[in-house]
């Protein structure tokens, strides 16, 4: 047995919009059996953010075989957050991520902190997990400490685990299988992408800029989005990251359940395609598990 291996729908999120029921449908035929799921409209939709209710989905999941093992939610909100958990609850899924955070100076931080530890002591009431997903502004500094150390320490380990994005690590600047092992005990859920050969931006989006927060410089996107593009990103398998030791990682820390496939872009003609090219190359490596 190995690491199972899942997709995240924001890969597909064209087709999810257009018609979710096929495109739901359509990757279980391609073979992903684990779904991960992309709610950027939490405050309108305590699903997955298409306008399906967990008695419909749940019906799309078992005629297709297919599961969702965690959910993106964003924005968070308290009053909503409730009606999320029963939604989740009600579809089997037991995972609920944020999936980024920006962060306006340390006492923000702070502040935000407890918030993280409120979310995840309710999700533990309703029986799940609650997760702080990694892009690359979290490895910015406040006092010379990256915001995500302090965020893991000023965080209750029982409230706020972290899903970790390997790829927006290392376009932070960090060895993600260092950030793995720094936080092994807090880590169930990995997101993996892939970085283009030929990409012509720098693989450390900080490489060009100081990486301290301060008034000029907010810790969220706006920062670096210059330094990404589009083209970055290669079908997962086809770039240059190692992930065949992301893999042996995760499977020797015994803490990590699902590895998440996620492509924010694609130069291939289609986002079927792309999913489909990306488990034809994902399968090449060892100690995963598509069953």
């Amino acid at each position: 047995m190995g690491i199972k291996v899942g997709l995240q729908v924001f890969s597909i999120r064209e087709s999810m919009a257009a018609d979710p029921v096929s495109a739901i449908e359509n990757a279980a035929g391609d073979g992903y059996r684990y779904l991960e799921a992309a709610n950027h409209r939490a405050l309108e939709d305590a699903g997955i953010g298409v306008g399906l209710s967990a008695e419909e989905l749940k019906k799309i999941l078992d005629a297709t075989g297919t599961e969702i093992i965690s959910a993106h939610i964003s924005p968070l909100d308290k009053e909503k957050f409730k009606e999320v958990l029963e939604y989740h609850a009600k579809i089997g899924n037991h995972n609920l991520v944020y999936p980024a955070g920006t962060f306006a100076d340390y006492d923000d931080l702070m502040r935000q902190c407890e918030t993280f530890n409120e979310y995840g002591k309710l999700a533990k009431e309703y029986g799940m997990r609650f997760h702080y997903h990694n892009h690359a502004h979290e490895f910015m500094t406040m006092d010379g400490r990256m915001v995500i150390d302090l965020m893991m320490k000023n965080t209750d380990p029982d409230a706020l685990l972290l899903e970790v994005d390997t790829f927006w690590a290392m376009r932070g600047g960090v060895d993600p299988l260092e950030l793995i092992r720094k936080y092994r005990d807090r880590i169930t859920l990995l997101h993996q992408k892939d970085m283009s050969g030929k990409s012509g931006s720098p693989v450390n989006v900080f490489s060009r800029l100081d990486r301290e927060v301060s008034e000029e410089h907010v810790c969220d996107f706006s920062y670096w989005k210059g330094m990404t593009d589009e083209t970055d990103f290669a079908e997962i398998g086809t770039g240059i990251m190692d992930i065949q030791s992301i893999i042996n990682l995760a499977n020797e820390i015994h803490t990590v359940e699902y590895m998440i496939l996620e492509q924010d872009s694609t130069q291939m003609e289609s986002e079927a395609a792309s999913i489909r090219k990306s488990m034809e190359e994902f399968r090449k490596f060892e100690g995963i598990d598509w069953n």
